[in-house]
């Protein structure tokens, strides 16, 4: 049945420095209802950084990460963030995790990749014992384990030295594989969702109902949040809008992630376009990015996007609202949102 959505801004992660505007942009969400605006970091700009100097300026969007790198911060430090950033948002913040891939965490961070479920499964565990504050918080999980087990034995288990403002700090998890997405559904209050099309939905139902039927499952399909990183461009030439956003998706498909590990391209595979997107690693990892991105089916780029007139994103926009997705999360300059509250929000 179709309902309302809601929208979010996501300003991703930083190119060259810091994008021209952001601030007014978000006030801009602000202003036209925009439920959230969010962060991003890769291996350059971090996310909590703008999100607060931002966010300062701003009075009821929440403020959310998406996503902070896990192996960038232990996880006290994670928590120690989140409760600062809540206090200081008045109750705003939604802490926005995920694994990354093994060329960041192990090129970029120095720490090993392996085993990302358990190590998410242990991480939002510490969080939630942090932020309970019922007394010293310990873990003998094999990732994170405290105290630290082999150092000068002087390590003692502590308690956070203030309250949080909420014990309930909302966690979403950035997820595109089944194992992590049905992880998500048990543990979290909401999925990030990237390269999530309502056509193939079948693909991610499965794994968010494992994960709720899991014993102790913190949510339901009802109460959780499955909010949904959508390109948006207004064009009178579909076909023109479908290849502007080529390069964006034949990066992610071709280039992020080595070719044997690519979490991105898997989503498309499971799709069933696993020879067109092998064709277009191999283009782009060999140095051919504009064949590569041509070689992308313009059907997979319009079913993953909302590209067009108004009049016929409009129309597109129903099948998002007879989805599991509950937030869409574009990006854009202020005309954009314009747009897409116009189109989304009516």
């Amino acid at each position: 049945m179709a309902r309302e959505l809601k929208l979010g801004l996501n300003t991703g992660y930083w190119a060259g420095g810091p994008p021209p505007g952001m601030a007014e942009t978000i006030l801009e969400a602000e202003g036209l209802g925009f439920d959230s605006v969010w962060t991003a970091e890769a291996y350059g700009s971090d996310c909590l950084t703008p999100l607060a100097w931002w966010g300062a300026r701003t009075e009821q969007i929440r403020l959310g990460t998406a996503i902070v790198q896990m192996s960038a911060r232990q996880p006290a430090a994670a928590a120690m963030a989140a409760m600062t950033m809540d206090h200081l948002s008045g109750g705003r913040f939604v802490l926005g995790l995920g694994v990354s891939g093994p060329q960041v965490v192990e090129g970029w961070y120095g720490r090993p990749f392996a085993k990302p479920l358990a190590r998410t499964r242990e991480y939002i565990g510490i969080l939630r014992g942090i932020w309970a504050r019922k007394g010293p918080v310990t873990s003998d999980g094999p990732h994170y384990p405290l105290p630290f087990p082999d150092g000068t034995g002087l390590g003692k288990p502590l308690k956070a030295s203030i309250h949080p403002l909420r014990e309930d700090i909302p966690i979403y998890l950035g997820a595109e594989g089944p194992k992590n997405i049905a992880l998500a559904a048990e543990l979290c209050d909401g999925w990030l969702a990237m390269l999530f099309s309502p056509h193939y939905q079948d693909l991610f139902k499965d794994a968010l109902a494992e994960g709720f039927a899991r014993e102790g499952a913190r949510r339901t399909q009802e109460d959780f949040d499955v909010a949904a990183t959508v390109p948006l461009i207004v064009c009178d030439d579909v076909q023109q809008g479908v290849d502007m956003l080529r390069p964006f998706y034949a990066l992610y498909f071709g280039g992020m992630g080595a070719k044997s590990v690519n979490f991105h391209a898997n989503v498309p595979i499971r799709m069933g376009y696993e020879k067109e997107i092998r064709e277009v690693q191999d283009l782009y990892l060999g140095g051919k990015k504009d064949e590569a991105a041509a070689l992308i089916p313009s059907e997979l780029i319009e079913r993953l996007s909302l590209v067009g007139p108004k009049d016929k994103i409009r129309d597109d926009v129903e099948a998002w609202r007879e989805s599991i997705v509950t937030t869409i999360l574009i990006s854009g300059d202020a005309d954009t949102l314009r747009t897409a509250a116009e189109l989304v929000l009516g």
